[in-house]
């Protein structure tokens, strides 16, 4: 049998990476002789860069940056090419949510600073094209940090320069943004940000009042994130000629999006890029079964989370799918119209979230051997009926 193992990562635990590791040994124990291909696949947070890198047979270089929080980090990027080579970053390795210590998490003053400094050291190993994969973020400063990392200068009401890395909140006195002295090298690198092309930056639905609760703020400081984000999108429009408070993906990652645009940035569909810079319309030829996974599989998978988008795909190639997945939440066999043929929870017994967590590794190998087990039973029994009505 022909597995292609193609999962998501379970946020909080274990990557796509390690995922894709443990369906692996649970495959193996139930079916030795099983030949498996392992993608795995992100959708620009935690784990994008390293299974991009991993996709593509590149390495992974190590980056001190200043962190969300304002202190030195050690953070990380991706490189891989040769006729034209590509690096790939994740704003979660420098400006995570996971990066903020749960009792400092306030994203009026976190920074995306860290984020310029890796597009910087990208820059230094001669890059020609930049993906950077947009999620996870503990920020909500609009990209600003990024910006003053790569030289901008930000300029206040009184004509004096802002406060590097001062955080979103900072933005309410933002007149002009400068930028005489920005990295001229970015003008010959394509940059292509991965993003939720949902998300918008300003309005009631906009990335401060949807997203700045999640990541600790308190109702006054997102009405004052939700202000200085509107202050930032007057300066954007200015200085780019367009309207961008509601572009879409202009709020991703706390407003990056934004940042992003500002640069000459090409913002893409989260999924569709990701499906292709991980060719999974390729690999269908070559498996009889995909196996996929996700931390919760639910009525919103079919709105864009990778097993729905594998899941699409493989339809067209009539192959079967099964997804593993911690929970099962409300209204899931939606999932059955989007070509899942079969999900499964990986958990055994009731736990607690932590207990889940801690042990999901475990979980999801002995997952994985018993989901084939299943269609191994399947296929005996197929056999059987066969031969009965020859």
């Amino acid at each position: 049998m022909r597995v292609l193992v193609c999962p998501s990562g379970f946020k909080g635990s274990i990557d796509s990476h390690a995922a894709a590791n443990c369906i692996e040994e649970g495959i193996l124990r139930a079916i030795p002789t099983a030949a498996i291909r392992k993608v795995p696949l992100a959708d620009g947070g935690e784990g994008f860069a390293l299974a991009l890198v991993e996709s593509a047979g590149g390495h992974i270089r190590s980056a001190t940056v200043t962190g969300p929080t304002g202190k030195l980090i050690s953070s990380y990027y991706g490189v891989f090419g040769n006729e034209q080579k590509t690096a790939v970053i994740e704003i979660a390795a420098a400006a995570g949510l996971s990066l903020v210590p749960p009792d400092c998490r306030n994203p009026c003053i976190t920074t995306s600073f860290g984020v310029g400094q890796l597009i910087a050291a990208a820059l230094d190993e001669d890059v020609r094209r930049i993906i950077i994969g947009c999620g996870d973020s503990g920020t909500s400063d609009g990209g600003a940090g990024m910006l003053q990392a790569l030289g901008a200068r930000l300029i206040d009401i009184n004509g004096n320069e802002l406060p590097q890395a001062g955080g979103g909140g900072s933005l309410l006195s933002l007149a002009d943004i400068d930028f005489a002295g920005f990295e001229p090298r970015l003008k010959k690198t394509r940059i292509e940000v991965v993003c939720n092309w949902q998300n918008v930056l300003c309005g009631p639905y906009g990335v401060a009042r949807v997203y700045a609760p999640q990541k600790g703020a308190t109702r006054q400081q997102t009405e004052i994130l939700a202000t200085a984000l509107d202050i930032y999108a007057s300066v954007a429009e200015r200085m780019i000629g367009r309207s961008v408070s509601n572009t879409p993906g202009s709020g991703a990652s706390g407003g990056m999006g934004t940042g992003f645009l500002l640069i000459g940035a090409e913002l893409r569909p989260r999924y569709e890029a990701v499906m292709q810079y991980f060719n999974i319309e390729g690999l269908f030829d070559d498996c009889d079964l995909v196996i996929t996974a996700e931390g919760a599989i639910d009525y919103q998978t079919p709105r864009g989370k990778i097993p729905a988008e594998v899941a699409t795909r493989a339809r067209k190639h009539k192959k079967p799918v099964i997804v593993l997945a911690g929970s099962i939440g409300d209204n899931a066999d939606a999932n059955y119209d989007v070509g899942i043929n079969a999900y499964t929870s990986i958990l055994q017994r009731p736990s607690t979230l932590d207990e889940a967590m801690d042990e999901a590794e475990r979980l999801l190998i002995e997952g994985a051997e018993g989901a084939m087990r299943m269609v191994m039973v399947g296929r005996t029994l197929n056999s059987s009926l066969a031969w009965k009505t020859r």
